[in-house]
């Protein structure tokens, strides 16, 4: 049986009155690759966020393996222009890194040419490839990314998806992604779980297509997605 990194139990959260998160519960095995879907307001980033330890819940409790090593991408990062820091620098701030294993990392990301560029000449899918390559660094047996293609190109999205599922198969670790992008979800994940303040369904990615609730939070793009898999799904329930 795999092991338990991360278990989140009936993690519940409210803003300003609001009821952000409603008694979510799921595991990150080891060996995982969960992508977290739902719509803008569901909650993905708040509960991406709680698992960090970066803000706390309002009930609940998350549990991590004693072990467990975090590499963590943001949604959006923004390099500040006035601030003369090069890509290199960027990836050895705060931390002690191996001169060769820096060498590793940034081949295997792809960033190897662009190690002596100002970080605030980099593209979207440079600087999204700089972040992946920090969290790398790290060594971790979790890798959490937050909508990581985001802004990109389909050029872009599809090279991105690509070394990030090489990551998941060379590098032994597990992952949990957000994002909004079905027919990777669908083609890579193990599990997929579809949040809209509550889990509303999770999964196996073949199982998911045929779901009421999952078909209703995602009409716009179902036409596309059907037209290129064909799947099945479990259970789910209305709000």
């Amino acid at each position: 049986m795999s092991k338990t990194l991360i278990s989140a139990n009936h993690i519940s959260l409210s803003h300003h009155g609001k009821k952000v998160l409603d008694d979510v519960s799921f595991e990150l095995k080891a060996g995982e690759f969960i992508t977290l879907i739902g719509p803008n307001g569901a909650g993905k980033s708040s509960l991406i966020k709680i698992l960090l330890g970066l803000i706390a819940s309002d009930h609940g409790k998350i549990k991590k393996s004693k072990d467990i090593r975090l590499g963590y991408t943001p949604q959006k990062f923004i390099a500040n222009e006035f601030i003369p820091i090069i890509v290199a620098d960027f990836l050895k701030l705060n931390q002690k890194i191996d001169t060769q294993f820096l060498t590793d990392i940034a081949t295997l990301t792809g960033i190897e040419t662009r190690l002596n560029l100002p970080l605030s000449s980099l593209s979207g899918g440079e600087m999204q490839r700089v972040l992946l390559a920090r969290a790398l660094l790290a060594k971790p047996n979790v890798l959490i990314l937050d909508e990581p293609a985001q802004n990109l190109d389909i050029d872009g999205q599809m090279q991105l998806y690509k070394l990030i599922q090489d990551i998941h198969q060379q590098q032994d670790c597990a992952v949990l992604m957000v994002s909004h992008d079905l027919h990777r979800v669908m083609k890579e994940s193990t599990q997929v779980l579809c949040l809209y303040r509550h889990i509303c369904c999770m999964g196996q990615p073949e199982t998911l297509i045929k779901n009421r609730q999952f078909n209703d939070l995602f009409a716009d793009q179902m036409d596309e997605l059907m037209a290129t898999y064909e799947h099945h799904h479990n259970h789910c329930h209305k709000d």
